[in-house]
């Protein structure tokens, strides 16, 4: 299964807001670049995203889980974008910050330090490990 990272901005949605929505979970709408919209055609059920709040924080707080895969946006007025919808699974015992993912050169090559503005990308099983290992899985 493949691993992705979801931002938002915390003052918009926060991941606390994601964990309250319960196992119902939420869509994830408001993705207007066409490169994310493409990592998110390609989210499979059941395959997880780390929660990365952006520009208030910029640091992954918690994990998610797609639990409906790609479906038109009814926000998007053109009909070309749509949206997943995900469930909390757990907030990281320990955030962590952008800053300590660049200090790390095991992680250079990710999209969060090459691609920063994207705000849907593909996380490696590598990367995945050593972000899991520095949040103290």
């Amino acid at each position: 299964m493949a691993h992705w990272l979801v931002k938002s901005e915390p003052s918009s949605w926060s991941f606390d807001q994601q964990l309250a929505a319960g196992a119902k979970g939420t869509n994830w709408n408001g993705v207007r670049n066409h490169a994310a919209k493409l990592n998110l055609m390609a989210m499979k059920l059941g395959e997880q995203a780390f929660f990365y709040h952006s520009n208030e924080g910029k640091e992954i707080v918690g994990i998610v889980e797609v639990i409906k895969t790609y479906y038109p946006d009814p926000t998007d007025e053109s009909g070309k974008f749509g949206m997943v919808d995900f469930r909390a699974v757990k907030k990281l015992p320990k955030p962590v910050t952008l800053e300590a993912i660049k200090a790390d050169k095991r992680l250079a090559n990710m999209a969060l330090v090459k691609l920063s503005r994207l705000s849907v990308q593909p996380v490696t099983d590598v990367e995945w490990k050593i972000v899991c290992a520095m949040a103290g899985f």
